[in-house]
């Protein structure tokens, strides 16, 4: 596959073997046309920030390569969490989940639509994510908000924790 747009996807679970879940979430990127699969950070338990009387979920983030369009990728994505048991219907956000996939970076583009808003608009301020980023890309500048390590140190009161994997 020719060089497509560097991608870093964060995917998150707390339902039905979460670990297994990313995992397979894991697997499922690995299969997207137009795309190859880079490298994936360790796993890591995080407490729920939010809702939080639910079960602690299991993040990592995966690198990408892919030509795919931010919102054709978005789609895809819907489609692996739909594959997972996922049914998007507006609920409540930082509710439990089978399996969460988000699309985090695109090519170091910031992009504002009515479906999509690249980056992340809360990546800035969530250890879980933070940390499995700095591990695949421990320089990288997140759009608009600076270093990832430098904005990790700002994500007091957060548990994260990485698992042996």
């Amino acid at each position: 596959m020719p060089v497509g747009a560097e991608v870093y996807v964060g995917l998150g679970a707390n339902l039905a073997d979460p670990v297994a879940q990313v995992r397979a979430g894991m697997t499922a990127l690995g299969r997207l046309p137009d795309t190859r699969l880079e490298r994936c950070s360790s796993l890591y338990r995080s407490a729920p920030v939010g809702v939080t009387d639910q079960p602690d979920f299991i993040n990592a983030v995966c690198r990408l390569r892919t030509r795919l369009a931010p919102e054709a990728l978005m789609q895809r994505l819907f489609g692996i969490e739909r594959d997972a048991g996922r049914e998007r219907r507006g609920g409540e956000p930082g509710g439990p989940r089978t399996l969460d996939l988000d699309l985090l970076l695109y090519d170091q583009r910031a992009l504002r639509t009515p479906e999509l808003t690249l980056p992340h608009p809360r990546l800035h301020e969530r250890a879980f994510v933070l940390y499995p980023l700095i591990e695949l890309a421990p320089e990288l500048v997140i759009p608009g908000h600076g270093r990832a390590a430098d904005l990790l140190a700002a994500c007091t009161g957060q548990r994260v924790e990485r698992l042996e994997t």
